[in-house]
């Protein structure tokens, strides 16, 4: 085989391989309840691939929560399409095509849930990705009620925007059951939801407006 002829079938190879995981990360999308785990994967970071690979997806400087909102409000066609961003219970795990990963913890008084609200059509979900999930009612105007279940005490109560990926974001206090209706159209759905537990979903694709 020729020099040339070498370098352009390793040339392919390369980008097989690439295509190859970023294809995984696609597919993987939303992390389905069947394959949850309650402790995330291990991560062993390098300080300098850390910067190099939040300076690469806009994200040097943010925190976790930064992170998250930033990432969860971002349009469809502006999301990185290299970059999985899995948002665990008590940390966000981060995780591209060329294998770098980062952990960054969340502040452990809060939990983040991420909500479709759906009508017709709907997916399994447990561990909300950033960058992949997509849900049915996409910038649209709903309105959102979280109170303590046990309590009654209120700490949502106001009107919301779905993202552009057809979620609406939460940030809620850690350790408490509450229970959230969303309100649509004139329809409206209503869950239990957990924010105690080391494996507490947040992910919720479940309520359908009715």
């Amino acid at each position: 085989m020729s020099q040339h002829s070498t370098h352009h079938t390793a040339g392919r190879s390369a980008a097989a391989v690439a295509l190859a995981i970023v294809a995984a990360l696609v597919l993987s999308a939303c992390t389905p309840a069947s394959q949850a785990t309650p402790d995330a994967a291990a991560v062993t970071e390098n300080p300098q691939q850390r910067a190099e690979m939040m300076a690469d997806y806009g994200l040097a400087g943010l925190d976790a929560q930064q992170v998250i909102d930033k990432l969860d409000a971002l349009t469809l066609v502006n999301r990185p399409s290299t970059l999985m961003a899995s948002v665990r219970p008590h940390e966000l795990l981060l995780t591209d095509d060329q294998q770098r990963e980062v952990a960054l913890a969340i502040p452990e008084d809060t939990f983040y849930v991420s909500i479709a609200p759906y009508i017709d059509q709907t997916h399994d979900c447990y561990f909300h990705s950033l960058t992949t999930c997509t849900g049915e009612i996409q910038n649209s105007a709903v309105h959102v009620l979280a109170t303590d279940s046990a309590s009654g005490e209120t700490l949502i109560d106001e009107p919301r925007t779905t993202f552009d990926n057809g979620f609406v974001g939460l940030w809620l206090p850690r350790g408490r059951d509450v229970t959230v209706t969303i309100e649509y159209e004139g329809r409206s759905a209503t869950s239990d939801l957990s924010t105690s537990n080391e494996d507490d979903a947040t992910c919720v694709t479940t309520m359908q407006l009715a």
